[in-house]
C-alpha cells in the first residue's frame, strides 16, 4: 500500500509539471493538440503571453517563438543602378513578429524561413529604389531617403508574414571586385601618365635653368676675362711708362742698375758657367770698374 501511495504521488507530480509551462519575457506561447495547432472557439490561433500557462499533459505541446526585435544582417548583394552600373551593398533589417499566428502559418515558426523571405521583400524595395538612381545621386547624400523608401516597401510584410520591419540600413556601398580592380588600374594608368607629364616638364624647365645659368657663367667668364686683360694692359702700359720715365730721367743709371740686376741672376749659383768673350757687352760695367781702379 505504501508503495502505491509513492507512485501515485510520483505520477501526480509528474502529470502536474507536464501540466504548467512557463512562457519567459520576451517570447510567446502556441500549443498543439495532437499536432494542431489550438484555437479558441472564435477559430483563432491561441497565443499565449508571458508568465505561467497549463496545458494537457502528454497531448498539448507548446512551441516557444521568439518576440523580441531580430536582425537580420547577411552577405552584400549585387544591385544595378540608373546607368546599368553594378554596385555591392551590405545592409541589414531589424524586425520583430507582430502577428505570431500569421507568422506561424506562414514560416512554420522556422526563422529562417522568415528571414530567407524578408530578404527578398527588402532587396526587391532596394533594387528598386537603386535602379532609379544614378551612383553620383547614391553616394552623394540620398542614401537617406533611399533607405526611407525601402523601409516603406516593406511595410507589407506586416500582412504577408506577421512581421513589422523596424528598420532598413546600408552599412556600405562598394563596387564590385572587378570593377574596382580595373577602376584602381585605370587610376594608376592615369596618375603615372600626369607623374610622367609633371616629371617631363620639370627635366624641360631643368635643361632650360640650366643652359640660361650655363649661358650667364659663360659670359660672366668673357665680361671677367676682358676686364683681367684690360687691367693687365693697364698695368702693363702704366710699368712701361714708369720704366720709361725714369729711364730718361738717369738713362747710365737704369742700364747700370739693369746690368746688375743681370749680374745676380746669372751669378746667383756657385755652379753657373758662362763662356762668353771677354769684350761682350755684357761685362761692360765691370770693364769700366776695373779701368777706374
Amino acid at each position: 500500500m505504501k508503495n502505491f501511495s509513492v507512485l501515485l504521488l510520483a505520477v501526480v507530480f509528474v502529470l502536474g509539471v507536464s501540466s504548467v509551462f512557463v512562457v519567459a519575457e520576451g517570447q510567446r506561447g502556441i500549443v498543439f493538440q495532437f499536432k494542431k495547432i489550438k484555437r479558441d472557439s472564435a477559430g483563432e490561433m491561441v497565443v499565449y503571453e508571458p508568465g505561467l500557462h497549463f496545458k494537457v499533459p502528454f497531448i498539448e505541446s507548446v512551441k516557444k517563438l521568439d518576440a523580441r526585435i531580430q536582425t537580420l544582417d547577411e552577405a552584400p548583394d549585387r544591385f544595378v543602378t540608373a546607368e546599368k552600373k553594378d554596385l555591392m551593398v551590405d545592409s541589414y533589417v531589424k524586425w520583430r513578429i507582430v502577428d505570431f499566428s500569421r507568422f506561424y502559418l506562414r514560416t512554420s515558426g522556422n526563422f529562417d524561413n522568415a528571414s530567407a523571405l524578408l530578404k527578398q521583400k527588402v532587396n526587391n524595395g532596394l533594387r528598386t529604389e537603386f535602379g532609379t538612381r544614378t551612383i553620383q545621386e547614391i553616394v552623394s547624400g540620398e542614401r537617406d531617403d533611399l533607405m526611407a523608401k525601402a523601409l516603406e516597401s516593406a511595410v507589407s510584410s506586416r500582412d504577408d508574414l506577421g512581421i513589422e520591419v523596424v528598420d532598413v540600413r546600408v552599412k556600405a556601398i562598394n563596387l564590385p571586385n572587378e570593377v574596382s580592380n580595373s577602376i584602381f588600374e585605370r587610376m594608376r594608368a592615369e596618375r603615372n601618365a600626369v607623374a610622367k607629364e609633371h616629371r617631363s616638364k620639370g627635366q624641360e624647365q631643368s635643361e632650360v635653368i640650366r643652359a640660361t645659368i650655363d649661358a650667364k657663367v659663360t659670359v660672366m667668364l668673357a665680361d671677367a676675362q676682358k676686364s683681367a686683360f684690360e687691367i693687365r694692359g693697364e698695368g702693363d702700359a702704366l710699368a712701361a711708362k714708369v720704366y720709361a720715365d725714369a729711364y730718361n730721367k738717369d738713362p747710365e743709371f737704369y742700364s747700370f742698375f739693369r746690368s746688375l740686376e743681370a749680374y745676380e741672376k746669372s751669378f746667383n749659383s756657385k755652379n753657373d758657367i758662362m763662356v762668353v768673350k771677354p769684350d761682350s757687352d755684357f761685362f761692360h760695367y765691370l770693364k769700366d770698374t776695373a779701368k777706374a781702379k
